[in-house]
């Protein structure tokens, strides 16, 4: 199977065309040759016709294409008729998105009002218990049955009314009947994905769209690339657009890391025809987020110079770090092997920040790059390396983007039989200015994540960012955020919505300020219940809205404290850290 032509030259997917609302006022076509669409969500309670009205403007005002507004219940969904006919009366004709999770009913009241109707396969016709049960093949055929009763009235009335669907599956809210069969893996939520667009194509209905979003861009990388790989196999006119996007990023640098990494290698993949970028931050944050990072694809991805490799030298659905010997980077640090991947720096940088690197700092220089016994190649000539303990990384100047250039770099390795350690780089070719700073984060964050979610790097070294102290940062913010080091506190947070059930952004800082120097601890932070649990899955805690003013606390996926009231539950979060041993009190400076 493959999910895309090649991973050397930018091939943009070829999809169907869908319609979302009338092209003639105020909507669009997506898919095809046509640009990737930003999108994203207001925040407010869908009851507050006025606020949703304004945060909607707001949105439009900086280049949102596409809103999306939550609808937990009928009567949310109705008053979307009021929230539309108000934004068409001020003259705003921007198709808004009804987000529909749990409540059928709620969808066919909310289809009848908006463009586009989100549902997620985990839970339109599932409630989520956790529960173990082996189905046997009659039984499972019972429980798709089952669904289809629940979807196919949708799907007809969408039909009807030439709305859009988008099939949008959540890594945090997979059912208990594909968990049990697939696992909570990236086929099971390609499966789930491909179970609800079967009664959509049976129905003779094909104006969907597909999305598959985890807070883990690795997981999400192999997700997209697998349902893709999938939808090839299915047949040509399985080609339906794709919706880009990594949920629960968090706010920050560390949202916008987490993003570009998930984000941007899809699309220099040639993948994505509408995208949002998640930030626990006012909504309009995302848009800019969302253009800077469009506006570095054509950079970044290579759509000139034609190689005659297609191969792969990586499983693009199913991560496993290159495999590579363990050498001396220097006297006092190793890569390659089992060890960590290193952060390498450049002696103008060193020296800026050696002066104020203390003993206990886990952010500091591993080597620097001037020092190094490094072989510098030109991946596109013929060249031999005569062992395996020779570091080795792509020569500056070489006329290819970076990704294309490390990866035609591990493959031509693979063809000689060697496994050297590889050196990555944010960049090869740089402008004579330095990059603005979220330039550079975004740059540095496709190029590298890309790269290491493809299993490729054994020490990387960011350039981009001129700032000294800023690049070394840079460099540790993205090896966490690919999951590659755990240097510091690791925040898996919502990016609110009409569902939340308190001030995410104030909760978000106030939980950082007491828990963020705890070390390779995680935390998640969930507005709701859809994709809490799931969500929290691979995080040590979770603080989760149960009710107003009231939060549960999680360990792992499981529940231990209930219906806290909101001025508590901080504090009783850092109690139940202590109680698992993983508190350690923060260092006086």
């Amino acid at each position: 199977m493959r999910y895309c032509e090649s991973p050397f030259f930018y091939h943009r997917r070829k999809t169907r065309e869908i319609v979302i609302g009338d092209p003639a006022n105020g909507g669009f076509v997506m898919g095809g040759d046509h640009p990737v669409v930003k999108q994203s969500m207001i925040t407010c309670d869908t009851m507050d016709t006025a606020l949703s009205v304004r945060q909607t403007l707001e949105l439009v005002a900086v280049g949102c294409q596409l809103v999306r507004i939550t609808a937990p219940t009928v009567k949310d969904a109705a008053n979307l008729q009021v929230i539309v006919a108000e934004l068409r009366r001020q003259g705003c004709n921007v198709p808004i998105v009804a987000d529909i999770h749990f409540k059928p009913e709620a969808a066919m009241e909310a289809v009848k009002w908006v463009e586009v109707v989100r549902v997620n396969p985990g839970n339109y016709a599932d409630s989520k218990k956790f529960a173990i049960k082996e189905y046997n093949d009659e039984q499972y055929e019972a429980e798709l049955r089952r669904i289809e009763e629940k979807f196919a009235p949708l799907v007809l009335e969408a039909k009807k009314l030439k709305r859009c669907l988008r099939i949008g599956t959540n890594h945090g809210s997979l059912s208990d009947r594909i968990m049990n069969r697939y696992g909570d893996t990236p086929l099971g939520m390609v499966e789930s994905a491909l179970e609800f667009a079967r009664i959509c194509r049976q129905h003779d209905f094909h104006n969907f769209k597909f999305s598959m979003k985890s807070s883990n861009p690795k997981v999400m990388i192999e997700c997209y690339r697998l349902l893709v790989a999938r939808l090839n196999k299915e047949g040509a006119d399985w080609n339906y657009p794709i919706h880009l996007g990594v949920t629960e990023a968090g706010e920050g640098e560390d949202g916008r890391i987490k993003s570009a990494i998930g984000i941007g290698s899809l699309l220099c993949d040639g993948l994505g025809d509408t995208l949002r970028v998640s930030l626990t931050e006012d909504s309009p944050r995302e848009i800019e987020v969302c253009t800077d990072l469009l506006a570095q694809i054509p950079l970044l991805a290579n759509s000139q110079v034609r190689l005659a490799e297609t191969r792969f030298s990586f499983d693009p659905f199913h991560f496993e770090k290159r495999a590579t010997p363990e050498i001396e980077l220097n006297e006092n640090i190793k890569c390659g092997g089992e060890q960590l991947i290193r952060v390498v720096v450049t002696r103008a940088t060193f020296d800026k920040v050696a002066p104020k690197i203390r003993p206990k700092d886990d952010v500091k220089p591993e080597a620097v790059y001037e020092d190094l016994n490094i072989a510098e190649i030109d991946p596109t000539q013929a060249f031999d390396i005569n062992c395996d303990t020779q570091l080795v990384t792509v020569k500056d100047g070489v006329k290819l983007p970076a990704i294309t250039a490390f990866r035609l770099l591990a493959l031509k390795l693979k063809n000689l039989g060697r496994n050297n350690p590889i050196l990555l780089k944010d960049g090869i070719n740089f402008e004579p200015v330095p990059l603005e700073p979220k330039i550079a984060l975004l740059r540095a964050s496709v190029v590298i994540g890309a790269l290491l979610a493809d299993g490729i790097g054994d020490a990387i070294l960011v350039r981009g960012e001129a700032g000294g102290g800023q690049s070394l940062r840079l460099a540790y913010n993205i090896l966490q955020a690919a999951g590659c080091r755990s240097f510091k506190t690791d925040y898996v947070a919502c990016p609110s919505c009409g569902r939340t059930l308190f001030n995410l952004q104030t909760v978000t800082a106030r939980i950082k300020a007491r828990t963020e120097h705890l070390k390779g601890v995680k935390i998640a932070i969930m507005g709701c219940i859809v994709n809490g649990p799931g969500e929290m899955a691979d995080a040590d805690f979770g603080y989760v809205g149960g009710a107003p003013n009231k939060i549960n606390l999680y360990v792992g996926k499981t529940a231990i404290k209930f219906n806290i009231p909101e001025a508590e539950a901080v504090d009783r979060l850092v109690d139940l850290i202590k109680e698992h041993n993983k508190w350690v009190e923060p260092e006086v400076v």
